[in-house]
């Protein structure tokens, strides 16, 4: 029996991709990113200081915070007022090593950037929608610092973003929906610059094992969908 996906889509199909730029008028830099059902507001927040190891070295920071609104799912999840959840710090430390990994901190001087990402809405691959958007509001943060003199150089040297593929009843998929990620047997995240290169390959088998050819079928998929977002991004920085 041949898998159908929830949505219809082909197995290569991403969900539809829009990201609308500066949408708070307080930033240094935002965007909204809406990937399918799944909707992620991101921030970045420029300081004029960095953490306490990076003191009078002459070079910057840029860190992520990840939160998720208790009415972001089917049902109500607890807001994270104490302190974040294990799940929660380890998705905001991949959004900060994702994006710190396309940023020359030098040219950043002794300041950090905050990349704050607030889901609004979930379902499915909010980690890799944060990284997408963050990105983005990362990048108008330090296009505003280059437009009015604060810094000499624009920081960036490649594009970076993220996405999901997985193994549902034996196939290869694009860009899970939360129905599909939550019966995957395989779930991996691939995030990827855009000179090809990899920050991270997360993948993990929920059931049985998965071999080296299914690997290799995902990781295309991974490619092509990472290239469709750079376009999308490329379209809103120019």
């Amino acid at each position: 029996m041949t898998y159908i996906r929830t949505d219809n889509r082909t197995f290569s199909q991403m969900r539809n991709v829009k990201i609308t730029p500066k949408i708070s008028p307080y930033a240094e830099g935002s965007a909204l990113i809406e990937v399918g059902g799944t909707k992620v507001i991101c921030t970045a927040s420029v300081e004029d200081r960095v953490p306490l190891f990076l003191r009078n070295k002459g070079t910057g920071w840029v860190t992520a915070e990840y939160a998720m609104l208790p009415r972001a799912t089917n049902t109500r999840t607890q807001r994270e007022t104490q302190r974040p959840s294990g799940r929660t710090q380890e998705i905001q430390r991949l959004i900060g090593r994702s994006l710190r990994a396309v940023v020359n901190m030098e040219e950043l001087g002794e300041r950090q950037i905050y990349i704050d990402c607030d889901v609004i809405q979930a379902d499915g691959g909010t980690r890799c929608a944060s990284i997408t958007g963050g990105f983005v509001a990362l990048a108008l943060a330090c296009q505003k610092l280059v437009k009015n003199g604060v810094i000499k150089n624009y920081p960036i040297v490649s594009e970076v973003a993220a996405v999901s593929v997985g193994m549902v009843d034996g196939t290869p998929i694009l860009d899970l929906a939360y129905a599909e990620d939550s019966t995957a047997e395989v779930d991996m995240n691939i995030v990827c610059t855009g000179a090809g290169r990899f920050i991270e390959i997360q993948g993990t088998a929920e059931r049985e094992p998965f071999t080296r050819e299914q690997m290799d079928a995902m990781m295309e998929l991974a490619e092509k969908g990472i290239n469709q977002l750079f376009a999308v991004q490329r379209g809103i920085l120019g």
